[in-house]
């Protein structure tokens, strides 16, 4: 009897040890994951603004960078997002078994091609596809023909934007960076090609 009732407290401490701050973070993602509207950003007194479409911006004094985006790409390329300073960066947070982020890819696709000439350069960050394969094939079916890194934990989603910032709480989600690397716009749901450009226009023509 007495061995039995030792069992359940030391098991109950295996299993609170084994849900790590990664985990947290993915299983909060995973709610709010292919919904169609988002949450307002990042903490308490900001200074974020969200429009009528649900794009929410950040005035340029007030901006913040990114921590460290950087890993291996679905094509097994090294990519690191600081190296994009000095464009206009659009990361996207997607998942090719998310019915939203399927209706926006071909937005993205074209609005890449596009405004590549006026230095925008788009990253896309794929996550909870345990295996490569069904993303690359997204990509291929879509015309996406720029990098995204592979996180299928959400790492690099938990840890590249600092808390109180415009940082991903669905998937889709679409944050926008200025050519200083800085965190100027955030969508939480999926984009047409007008809504994702009045999300990059304002930034193309910051000088």
């Amino acid at each position: 009897m007495n061995s039995g009732r030792a069992l359940r407290p030391r098991s109950g401490r295996h299993r609170s040890r084994a849900i790590t701050p990664i985990a947290i973070a993915v299983a909060a993602l995973t709610l709010s994951a292919c919904g169609g509207g988002g949450k307002s950003g990042g903490g308490g007194d900001t200074n974020f603004v969200t429009n009528s479409g649900g794009i929410t911006t950040v005035a340029r004094a007030e901006r913040t960078s990114v921590n460290e985006i950087a890993g291996e790409t679905l094509e097994g390329k090294k990519l690191d997002v600081a190296d994009l300073k000095g464009k206009v960066v659009v990361l996207n947070v997607w998942g090719s078994w998310c019915p939203p982020c399927r209706a926006e890819a071909p937005h993205f696709a074209k609005v890449a091609k596009e405004t590549e000439a006026k230095g925008v350069t788009f990253v896309g960050i794929n996550t909870r596809d345990p295996n490569k394969g069904p993303a690359l094939a997204f990509e291929k079916d879509y015309g996406v023909e720029y990098p995204s890194l592979y996180d299928p934990t959400g790492k690099l989603i938990l840890s590249g934007f600092p808390k109180g910032t415009l940082n991903p709480q669905a998937i889709p989600s679409t944050i926008v960076l200025d050519r200083d690397g800085k965190i100027a716009a955030r969508s939480l749901m999926a984009l047409n090609e007008d809504k994702l450009r009045k999300m990059i226009d304002p930034l193309i023509a910051e000088k």
